[in-house]
């Protein structure tokens, strides 16, 4: 049990729990915030954002960038390779009203790192510092990292980690949030926390955020303890469980952690519903959501019956049916 958990800071950003909702590709969008905000989440970051899209106005564009006055602090993600590209969509996100600015060196998914995108730049310490320095020249928001243990499992010593981690820092960089998996390693075997904890010893002046293997709430806590970082980002744990902050923020306070009963599922779900088919309109809603409706299924008292339900939903009326049969008080 953590004694006293201290209010994460980002540069001037002030947090109020230091266990937050990390970017998550094809979920964290504006919709899936607002519920995690709700429930518990005091600061959150956006999908991965391609620099080049960011510049082009348009549909697309105005539905990855888009917050609201409830949706802060948040951070916009980036991702890209090429340093006055990601300097230029650095400075639409700040024009935006985001927060903080973060920068993808993580990501390990086959086609980004083909296009040497995210987890690439692990293998690429110059290049990415020369986008940190870009960034770091324009940005009038908190710049952060995202960064991986190493590009893969070959560098034992983590010699391209603690290249861009220092420099960045020098560079005045707000905080590095950390995977403590190899981008090789992808979300295979377990994270090492135990390098999560050597980051932290080895700048314990900076803001470092730790991240992988976060699937409980007593996990985010145990985070917080062993490795002494400054705060945690939730990513697959929070996928279908948006109490997940309400659940850590009642382990910490030394009470039990809340269970949500059916009808408040129902609720929440319908509500995120909502906001999904706002954001996406009703023809594309539905579907955007079934992806959430199969993780919701998780926590339901008959998961894979469920799950099997909202795999076969394809429009509003069939959202409303499944809650009616399968989120009734009982």
């Amino acid at each position: 049990m953590i004694k006293k958990l201290t209010p994460l800071r980002i540069g001037e950003v002030r947090v109020d729990f230091p266990v937050v909702l990390a970017a998550l590709a094809g979920y964290s969008d504006l919709a899936y915030r607002l519920i995690c905000r709700r429930l518990g989440a005091g600061y959150c970051a956006t999908e991965m954002m391609l620099d080049r899209l960011l510049l082009i106005e348009g549909k697309l564009r105005r539905r990855l960038v888009k917050i609201t006055d409830e949706d802060h602090p948040v951070a916009g993600q980036l991702l890209g390779n090429a340093p006055a590209v990601m300097a230029r969509a650095a400075v639409v996100l700040c024009e935006m009203g985001f927060d903080v600015v973060d920068l993808n060196f993580a990501c390990p998914v086959r086609k980004t790192l083909r296009r040497r995108r995210g987890g690439y730049l692990m293998c690429r310490p110059d290049l990415a510092l020369e986008i940190v320095r870009a960034v770091m020249a324009v940005s009038s928001r908190p710049v952060t990292l995202k960064l991986r243990r190493s590009f893969d499992e070959a560098d034992r010593d983590n010699e391209a980690f603690w290249e861009i981690a220092s420099g960045a820092l020098e560079a005045g960089v707000a905080g590095l949030c950390v995977h403590g998996r190899s981008v090789e390693a992808k979300y295979t075997g377990p994270a090492d926390w135990k390098f999560i904890a050597s980051v932290k010893r080895k700048f314990p002046d900076a803001t470092i955020i730790g991240s992988g293997d976060l699937f409980a709430p007593a996990d985010a806590l145990r985070m917080l303890e062993e490795t002494g970082v400054d705060g945690v980002a939730v990513a697959r744990g929070a996928i279908g469980n948006p109490w997940f902050f309400r659940q850590v923020r009642d382990i910490a306070a030394g009470r039990e952690a809340y269970k949500p009963g059916l009808a408040e599922q129902r609720e929440v779900i319908a509500s995120h519903f909502d906001h999904v088919c706002e954001l996406y309109g009703p023809r594309r809603g539905p579907r955007a959501m079934r992806k959430f409706g199969i993780k919701y299924a998780r926590i339901h008292p008959h998961p894979r019956e469920v799950r099997n339900a909202f795999v076969d939903v394809k429009n509003a009326g069939q959202w409303r049916d499944v809650l009616e049969k399968y989120y009734a008080d009982r």
